[in-house]
């Protein structure tokens, strides 16, 4: 009962995310920012995506923050 507990009580919590938008293109770009672009689930110009607001997202958005908008 304790275990079942703990769980419902990390489900209940909200998971906070992020919009991201896609409004340059990678092309031209370094491949590691092409990478990271893909990565963060983007394929075409104007695409979104809703990821979750954790470190390693942030990072990835910071290093490609001039071809992405926080929406």
């Amino acid at each position: 009962v304790v275990c079942l507990t703990r769980w419902s009580a990390r489900m209940n919590k909200e998971i906070k995310t992020l919009k991201v938008q896609l409004v340059r293109s990678p092309i031209g770009c370094k491949q590691t920012h092409r990478a990271t672009v893909r990565g963060l689930g983007l394929s075409r110009l104007n695409s979104v995506r809703e990821l979750e607001d954790t470190p390693s997202v942030r990072g990835m958005i910071n290093k490609v923050d001039f071809l992405v908008k926080l929406i």
